[in-house]
């Protein structure tokens, strides 16, 4: 096992507090460091809005919510200021391919493209698979590609800490946990247990879009917000999914030898016909709860992009100037009588 890499300060920390990959000169290898950015979801829930920015029914991922590069292409970008950018695995969906090489058509040996959306499980599985086979000393992040942070230095401070503290429990998963400022019931939540330190916590259970009244006991009792961003050996993944849905595991290894082609890993629509849709944070961290830590974002505004109010609320409180596409789906909502709501959001 890999000790854990130098200080981001010995790597160029005016980089990282930018929210830039550091340079040639200050670039450092990370051994056995490896990354799944998640990016195979079918983004029902903003397909009008996104119709409405790219004229077309492609998935949020790939669409520029904000600036001008993808949200997929911004989540490769954050996972390069952490991870080796050949280290680095893209769980993808076969019918979204038009879509997605465009951010990643340099990269085909780091695809990992499923025939259809089973849920998070099923991809999050069998891409650790293939890390597990590469590399048995891996340590993994799982980054949503969904996702927006106030601060990515800040974010990539805090991601290198959860590496560290996953380099010293093998059989652990390091979860980042946001504090919440409000009682979200869309969102998952970590109600903590013994404290480890003033960042780090055991995790007592979790809360997935709870109802108002226990939203409401979670945000007083200091429970955090689920960002399902996770840190942990491979072998630790896979040892809950071991003990949750050991047939899945089952099948996918026995597939693992047939899965290449093009370049690319592929899963295939036979494979599928067998697997049911599987959520991740519901069947695998559950009941492995006790076994896992949380480590507490500060300082950090974090966004889950799960909805179109929500992706219009984190551009309104950038305090920039709005892209045309925002003003025009905020001038359609008032003429139909429904003013954007402030969605909630998380700082740590």
């Amino acid at each position: 096992m890999r000790t854990s890499p130098r200080n981001p300060q010995q790597t160029g920390k005016k980089a990282y507090r930018k929210g830039l990959k550091p340079d040639a000169a200050e670039a450092v290898s990370y051994p056995h460091r490896w990354g799944v950015v998640l990016a195979g979801g079918d983004g029902v829930r903003l397909r009008d809005l996104t119709r409405l920015i790219v004229g077309d029914d492609r998935p949020k991922q790939f669409c520029p919510l904000f600036g001008e590069r993808t949200l997929l292409a911004q989540a490769r970008q954050r996972a390069e200021r952490s991870i080796g950018s050949e280290s680095i695995l893209f769980a993808l969906t076969g019918a979204h391919q038009d879509y997605y090489l465009g951010d990643l058509g340099d990269c085909p040996s780091q695809r990992v493209v499923q025939p259809r959306n089973r849920g998070t499980a099923p991809a999050i599985l069998y891409t650790l698979l293939d890390i597990a086979r590469r590399d048995r000393d891996a340590i993994v992040a799982i980054l949503p590609c969904d996702h927006y942070y106030s601060d990515e230095g800040l974010f990539t401070l805090a991601l290198e800490s959860a590496f560290k503290i996953a380099g010293t429990r093998p059989r652990s998963v390091v979860l980042l946990g946001a504090q919440p400022n409000a009682p979200e019931v869309e969102y998952g939540w970590i109600e903590i247990g013994a404290t480890v330190n003033d960042k780090l916590f055991h995790v007592r259970c979790f809360h997935e879009k709870p109802p108002l009244h226990v939203a409401e006991h979670l945000l007083e009792t200091g429970s955090l917000w689920n960002t399902f961003v996770m840190v942990g050996h491979v072998d630790g993944f896979l040892e809950m999914a071991r003990s949750a849905v050991p047939g899945l595991l089952t099948v996918f290894q026995s597939a693992m030898r047939d899965s290449h082609r093009n370049g690319e890993t592929r899963i295939s629509d036979s494979l599928y016909d067998w697997v049911s849709p599987t959520d991740f944070s519901r069947q695998i961290l559950s009941p492995a709860a006790r076994r896992l830590v949380t480590l507490r974002l500060e300082n950090i505004e974090w966004h889950d992009l799960g909805d179109p109010d929500r992706v219009l609320s984190t551009l309104l409180a950038r305090d920039t100037e709005l892209p045309i596409w925002a003003r025009s789906w905020q001038a359609a909502r008032k003429t139909a009588g429904s003013s954007v709501p402030c969605s909630s959001t998380a700082v740590a």
